[in-house]
C-alpha cells in the first residue's frame, strides 16, 4: 500500500538537512530487502506503478501495482507467517534519519479498525544513502523496530518485521526509494524512460535481480480443511496446521493466488488416498484481482474417510497456456 504519510515525509526533509550524508556516498547498490525466500516464503505483490495517467502498470506492463502506487510491495502469504516474524533487512548501507514503533497491526478492512490518518505508513524506518538517496520501510510489525535515528547501518541489518500497521489490508513491508524526495522505481532506475517492457538501470545488485525476477502471478498458499474454507480463516493461517480426521464432513482444498487477470481459467482438483479424482471445480477469473481465495470441497462418504494421503492440485492457465500450478497433500490418519 502507499503509505502516504506526509508529516513524516516534512519531518524527514528537515532531518536530511542536518543530517550528514555517509561518506563516497552514490547511486545506492540495493540488496533483497526481506529475510525470506521470495517466490516460496514472501512475494512481491505490488510494483512502482510506471503509468504517468490515471490508470496503473508496473515495470513490466503487468498488472502488479495501482495507480500512483510509489514503493515495491513485499508480503508474506498470511497472518500466522507475520506472526512468525520476517525480518525487514536495509536494502543498503546508511543513517537511520526516522522511525515510528507502537501503531497496532489492523487490516484498514477490519470491523471497527482505527483511523490511520496522519499514520499511514504504519511502523517504519527511513535510511538516508547520502546524496539525496532515501529507502523508507513502511507497515511493520508493532514492537519490531530494532534501530534508532542517528544510528548507522550496514546492507542487510534488520531494521524490523514485516507487519500490518497503517494504511494496509495484507502484512507486508512497503520498500519506497526515493531519489532528492522524487520516487525510483528500483526495478529500472532513476533515467529509465516511462515506457514499460523493462530497460533502464535497476538498483538492485546481481544476487537480488536472479532473486526477484518478475512473476505476473503465482500462488501465496494453498492447503486443506475440514470445512467449506472460509477466506478470512485462510488468511488468518487457521488451517495451517491441523489436518483433517476421517469424520471430517468434507474435505476441501482451496488455494489464494496473487495476480489474477480476466480471463484467467482456474481449477482445483482433490486426488483420494487411492489415487482417484474425487472432486473437481473449475472457474474463471472475471477481472484483475490483486489476491483472490479458491476452493473446492467434497463431502465425506458414508463409511468416512480412507486413512492414507490425499493430493490437492491447483491450476492456472493464461492465454491457452498453463501458468502457475501447485499441489499440497494431506495425511488423513
Amino acid at each position: 500500500m502507499i503509505p502516504r504519510d506526509g508529516t513524516m515525509l516534512r519531518r524527514l526533509l528537515a532531518v536530511l538537512l542536518l543530517a550528514a550524508s555517509p561518506a563516497g556516498a552514490e547511486v545506492p547498490s540495493l540488496t533483497v530487502p526481506v529475510d525470506c525466500r521470495i517466490g516460496e516464503e514472501c512475494f512481491v505483490q505490488n510494483f512502482v506503478d510506471r503509468d504517468p495517467g490515471p490508470g496503473a502498470r508496473d515495470y513490466m506492463c503487468g498488472a502488479l501495482t495501482y495507480d500512483g502506487h510509489a514503493g515495491t510491495d513485499f508480503r508474506v502469504p498470511d497472518l500466522a507467517a507475520m506472526r512468525r516474524g520476517v525480518a525487514v533487512l536495509a536494502a543498503a548501507a546508511g543513517v537511520v534519519v526516522g522511525v515510528r514503533d507502537g501503531v497496532d497491526d489492523v487490516s484498514i478492512r477490519a470491523p471497527g479498525a482505527p483511523s490511520v490518518a496522519g499514520r499511514e505508513a504504519g511502523n517504519m524506518v527511513a535510511v538516508d544513502h547520502g546524496d539525496g538517496w532515501l529507502t523508507q520501510y513502511s507497515h511493520l510489525r508493532k514492537g519490531s523496530v530494532a534501530v534508532h535515528p542517528g544510528e548507522r547501518v550496514a546492507a542487510g541489518q534488520r531494521l524490523g518485521l514485516i507487519g500490518l500497521s497503517g494504511n494496509t489490508e495484507f502484512p507486508h513491508v512497503d520498500v519506497a526509494v526515493r531519489h532528492n524526495n522524487q520516487p525510483v522505481d528500483p526495478f529500472v532506475g532513476p533515467d529509465a524512460p516511462p515506457a514499460c517492457g523493462g530497460g533502464g538501470t535497476p538498483l538492485w545488485n546481481e544476487a537480488a535481480r536472479q532473486a526477484l525476477a518478475y512473476r505476473p502471478t503465482g500462488v501465496l498458499n494453498a492447503g486443506f480443511a475440514a470445512e467449506t474454507p472460509n477466506e478470512a480463516k485462510a488468511r488468518d493461517g487457521a488451517y495451517d496446521a491441523a489436518a483433517p480426521g476421517r469424520d471430517a464432513p468434507v474435505l476441501a482444498f482451496w488455494a489464494e493466488i496473487f495476480g489474477g487477470q480476466a480471463g484467467d481459467r482456474l481449477e482445483l482438483r482433490i486426488r483420494g488416498a487411492d489415487g482417484r479424482e474425487i472432486q473437481r471445480s473449475s472457474g474463471v477469473v472475471p477481472r484483475p484481482l490483486a489476491a483472490l481465495v479458491v476452493a473446492t470441497a467434497a463431502k465425506r462418504p458414508a463409511a468416512g474417510w480412507p486413512p492414507g494421503v490425499y493430493r490437492g492440485q491447483f491450476s492456472l492457465t493464461r492465454n491457452g497456456a498453463v501458468a502457475v500450478d501447485a499441489e499440497r497433500r494431506v495425511e488423513i490418519r
